[in-house]
């Protein structure tokens, strides 16, 4: 049976710091692009995804809600476990995509000055931070000789 004293405000705040950990490297990548690969694009999203699968499994919901309408999902998120699943769920994939972004734009030969505008975007806004560098990749992308 899970710990019902668990608590889960620390488990949020440590999310939030790793997440972030994961973001500032990425926002140095130029520098340390090998290094910003291995952390940013793969460890810390690997120990928020266990952190993720940690709480839905020994966390689990109590029944209450799911996925087949807005009201259920909203009566889903009103747990504090499965809320925090969710939140680690997306600073995971956010951070996945940011670093999917800083890959793409290296292999593309695209300035980081424009790239690095959509960073903060994705981890603020996580589709428009895709979509901004869609744009940016499709009007920046150098012209093959």
């Amino acid at each position: 049976m899970p710990d019902p004293n668990m608590n889960f405000e620390l488990l949020f705040s440590l999310a939030g710091v790793l997440a972030m950990a994961g973001w500032l490297i990425l926002l140095v990548s130029p520098l340390i692009p090998l290094w910003s690969d291995r952390i940013s694009g793969l460890l810390i999203p690997s120990l928020l995804s266990a952190g993720y699968v940690v709480l839905a499994v020994f966390f689990p919901s109590d029944g209450d809600g799911g996925f087949g309408s807005l009201d259920a999902v909203m009566t889903l998120f009103s747990q504090p476990s499965a809320m925090l699943a969710g939140w680690i769920h997306y600073l995971a994939f956010d951070l996945l995509i940011g670093a999917w972004i800083c890959r793409t734009a290296r292999h593309d030969g695209l300035t980081f000055w424009l790239v690095a505008p959509c960073l903060p975007l994705t981890f603020l806004l996580g589709p428009a931070g895709f979509l901004a560098f869609l744009f940016v990749r499709t009007i920046a992308k150098p012209k093959a000789a």
